[in-house]
Parts: C-alpha cells; sequence; structure tokens
C-alpha cells in the first residue's frame, strides 16, 4: 500500500477575490437568467412586430432618441467606476473601492434621470396596445435590475465608508461589477431594439 498523501492548505486564503470564487459564479448564473429573460423579451418584441403592417401601431408616436442617446455617457463611464472598484477590491484599497462605487452609483443615478425624462416623452403606456406592452416590460425589467443593482452598491460603499469591511466585503465589491457590466452590456441590444428598431422595421 501507498501512503496517503496530504496537501497543507491552512495558508491559503479563505476568500478568492476573482472569478475563482463561488459568490462570482452565483452572481454569473444570476446574470444569465436575467439575459435570458431579457432576450425572450427580444423575441417577443419581434414576434409581435412580425404580425402587424406598421409598428409602432397607428397613434404610437417613435421613442425619441435624444435623452436615451445621451444617457449612454454616464452609462459608459459607471462602468469604468465598476471596473476600477473591483481591482481596487483586489489590492485592499479601501479609499480606492469608495471611490470608484460612488462614481459607479453616481453614473448610475444620471442615467436613470435620464430614463425616467424620456419616459415622460412616450404616449403610450403598458395597456396601450401590444407595442406598449413589450416596450414597457422591456424597460421595467432592466430598470428594476438597476435600481437593484445601485441600492446594493450604495450599501457596499456605506459599509465600507464605515471601515467595518473584510474579505467578504471586498468579494462584494467585485461581484457587484459583475452585475453591472451584465446590465451596461445588455441595455445595448436593447436600446436597439426599442429606439432603432421601429426606424429600421418599422413601416414596410
Amino acid at each position: 500500500m501507498t501512503a496517503a498523501r496530504s496537501l497543507d492548505v491552512a495558508d491559503l486564503p479563505v476568500y478568492s477575490i476573482s472569478n475563482r470564487a463561488p459568490l462570482w459564479w452565483g452572481q454569473f448564473l444570476m446574470c444569465v437568467i436575467e439575459g435570458s429573460m431579457l432576450c425572450m423579451l427580444i423575441a417577443i418584441y419581434f414576434y409581435l412586430r412580425l404580425g402587424v403592417d406598421v409598428w409602432p401601431p397607428p397613434g404610437a408616436q417613435l421613442p425619441f432618441l435624444k435623452f436615451p442617446t445621451l444617457a449612454l455617457v454616464p452609462l459608459a463611464i459607471s462602468t469604468l467606476g465598476s471596473y476600477w472598484a473591483s481591482e481596487a477590491a483586489k489590492k485592499n484599497d479601501r479609499r480606492g473601492m469608495i471611490m470608484a462605487l460612488a462614481l459607479n452609483f453616481g453614473m448610475g443615478v444620471v442615467f436613470l434621470v435620464f430614463r425616467f425624462a424620456e419616459w415622460r416623452t412616450l404616449n403610450f403606456t403598458w395597456s396601450t396596445d401590444a407595442h406598449g406592452t413589450i416596450v414597457w416590460s422591456i424597460l421595467f425589467l432592466h430598470t428594476f435590475d438597476m435600481i437593484a443593482d445601485l441600492l446594493m452598491t450604495l450599501m457596499l460603499v456605506i459599509i465600507l465608508a464605515s471601515g467595518k469591511y473584510g474579505p467578504k466585503q471586498r468579494l462584494g465589491v467585485h461581484v457587484d461589477s459583475v452585475i453591472w457590466y451584465f446590465l451596461a452590456g445588455i441595455w445595448l441590444p436593447l436600446y436597439a431594439v426599442i429606439y432603432w428598431g421601429p426606424r429600421i422595421v418599422g413601416s414596410p
């Protein structure tokens, strides 16, 4: 018989601030679920479009481009804040995490301000017709996810500012970037579908 071999792992870190952490994969899989839901909404959008001759239906104006297009700027900046926060978490840089998360949160709020301003220009509601229902469903789900993550980001800022943080909180900062990258990235095809789709495949 050969002697049993063992490996001393006592010196390994308890938390890995990287994509090897189980929490990171949990967040990634949640993004997959949310992404699947949004992709299904995109499929429904085009399914409904194929059933009518004019899109959007008569009486519904084309969504204006001004506010949603301007909103892409703070959204892009917010992803930089998310990246810098993740890198600061790996280095245990408390000040860097706070400043970067604050940038992420602030630019995310600016993005939502543009979105809410744009909503006021829409002349249809979720109950107007099938077009209104699918457009508002996409906007609501994406907005709900953004607000939820911004609240998580705000809580991380408060925890870090209090000074009561450790490896768990640093991992939380790193993982927070995963969902924000997803929300910013998935918005690009959604933006194209909602605001450019009717202009490209509106009337035959």
